[in-house]
């Protein structure tokens, strides 16, 4: 009766979105049409979630790069991180890719101390697929 992995992915959307409501980013980026989709998630987990049970989903922006803004997300019970996520999204605009130059109009350059971690670019080369418009062959190598 736990709550299952993929669950977990499912709540962390909730949570972003509730920060970008509450932070009025919501609103900015639907007034220019834009949809934020994720383009990469990895999760490591130390407790499992019960049903029922009381927690809170900790949501924080840890940078962007001209590909994504960086999310990490984490569930916690009385002050012990359950599990931990880093997502990697982007922003769509007709189904075409926000520009960060678009990013930064919008909303601002990011605080100066907002550093992406050096392991985020690593994760992301090493987790992508090939962008849409490339070849992504099912075959096992």
């Amino acid at each position: 009766m736990h709550v299952n992995n993929g669950m977990y992915f499912s709540l962390m959307d909730l949570g972003r979105f509730d920060l970008m409501a509450r932070s009025g980013a919501w609103k900015k980026m639907r007034r220019r049409g834009w949809t934020p989709v994720a383009a990469g998630e990895t999760i490591a987990f130390r407790r499992s979630l019960q049903l029922w049970q009381r927690y809170t989903i900790e949501s924080r922006i840890i940078g962007l790069d001209s590909k994504a803004i960086y999310f990490e997300q984490r569930m916690v019970v009385d002050g012990e991180v359950y599990a931990r996520a880093h997502i990697a999204t982007r922003l769509l605009s007709k189904g075409q890719p926000v520009s960060q130059a678009e990013i930064l109009r919008e909303f601002g350059a990011p605080p100066a101390d907002l550093e992406l971690p050096g392991w985020i670019h690593e994760w992301r080369e090493s987790n992508a697929l090939p962008g849409a418009r490339r070849p992504a062959p099912h075959a096992w190598t």
